[in-house]
């Protein structure tokens, strides 16, 4: 029978945590869908998401902080799994595992002295004793370990439910920050031959920041406010020149490169721009940086899947038909799955990954040595 797990997500958005609960199939059975049983968020409270925003940059007494950060935020993950429970009358003994991804706060793979750290504030062991059931965490360390980046973790799971032996496919999450997952027609399932996945760069969270700044609304619903605005071309032309845009894959980003510092390091130079226009000139950002990646890593996709918080920003989804002529631009909703449910389904797979000890991590995605099995283990 298949197996049921829960995955849990708090991603860069800040804007709460997304759980579900899900049939997943076990060894030996023949290869079918993940099953989402219940869904469950819960909005990330102010306090905890300033502190979480906070904790991105050096600051006072951090240690402290981010522990009783990290406690906070199992308490909301505790909430979601009860919902999940609850709603779907299954028991915390029939669930495997709760793959919970933690808060990333700081990601500087490879950097400094060629190990670099990324940093998920969690507390696993907290929300195992709190749940009585397994939870599998802390999925990055084993692959920047290996002199990977860490990140991306998602296409593996993406091949899995999304690749297809006749047509090639491109998955793209656009959450705070943006990642595009290929599948080539017929990739390999079991070792992820021809799978390549990366960060494009910002996602909702810079266009989330100033919305907010300016309007007091969390972030920009259906792209509504910037839909009404006009794009700045020399503004757009400034941001297109950040480095990142330009490296290679394998590569990564986060907050601690794309944030209100970096915006407001191009906006001296543009302080005659409405907030409208900077908010229009933001999503065209966030969409040309996921369609340039697309285009340049192949002209061979014809159908582009969307999933998180960016996939119900209609405006983004215009911009980003617009630039990929050619190119089918879909929700993940027409495939069976909410876009918001996506990411933490992933990380239930990949909690199912590593309690079967199977190798979750792709070297062509994140640059590591080789493939590696991913996450801690808190039994229940």
């Amino acid at each position: 029978m298949p197996g049921l797990h829960i995955g849990l997500m708090s991603g860069t958005s800040l804007d709460g945590v997304d759980g579900v609960l899900a049939e997943l199939a076990e060894p030996g059975e023949a290869p079918a869908q993940p099953r989402v049983l219940a869904s469950a968020h819960i909005p990330m409270p102010q306090a905890l998401r300033q502190e979480f925003l906070t904790l991105n940059s050096a600051g006072l007494d951090e240690l402290h902080r981010a522990a009783l950060a990290a406690n906070a935020l199992v308490g909301l993950y505790t909430q979601v799994v009860g919902q999940l429970l609850a709603s779907s009358d299954v028991a915390a003994a029939q669930v495997q595992a709760i793959g919970a991804h933690g808060q990333t706060v700081r990601h500087q793979p490879q950097a400094f002295d060629g190990i670099g750290y990324t940093l998920q504030l969690n507390q696993a062991a907290l929300l195992a004793e709190r749940c009585g059931i397994t939870v599998v965490a802390d999925f990055r360390s084993r692959d920047l370990a290996a002199g990977g980046q860490g990140a991306p973790l998602v296409p593996p799971f993406h091949l899995a439910v999304f690749g297809d032996t006749q047509e090639s496919r491109a998955v793209l999450n656009i959450g705070g920050i943006s990642n595009l997952t290929l599948l080539p027609a017929g990739a390999a399932q079991a070792d992820g031959a021809g799978l390549l996945g990366f960060d494009c760069g910002p996602g909702n969270a810079l266009m989330d920041a100033w919305c907010e700044r300016h309007t007091g609304a969390a972030y920009d619903a259906q792209g509504q406010w910037a839909a009404q605005g006009q794009l700045d071309a020399s503004l757009l032309a400034a941001m297109q020149q950040e480095p990142f845009f330009g490296l290679k894959p394998p590569k990564s980003t986060g907050r601690d490169l794309f944030n209100p510092a970096w915006l407001g390091q191009h906006l001296a130079a543009f302080a005659a721009c409405k907030p409208l226009d900077v908010q229009a000139t933001l999503t065209e950002l966030t969409a040309w940086a996921c369609a340039q990646a697309l285009s340049t890593a192949s002209a061979n996709y014809r159908r582009l899947v969307v999933c998180g918080g960016g996939a119900r920003n209609v405006f983004l989804m215009q911009r980003l038909s617009a630039l990929l002529p050619g190119v089918k631009v879909s929700s993940t909703q027409d495939w069976g799955f909410a876009p918001s449910d996506v990411e933490a389904l992933a990380f239930a797979w990949l909690a199912q990954q590593a309690l079967q000890a199977k190798p979750a991590s792709v070297a062509a995605v994140t640059g590591a040595r080789g493939a590696r099995i991913l996450g801690a283990i808190y039994r229940a």
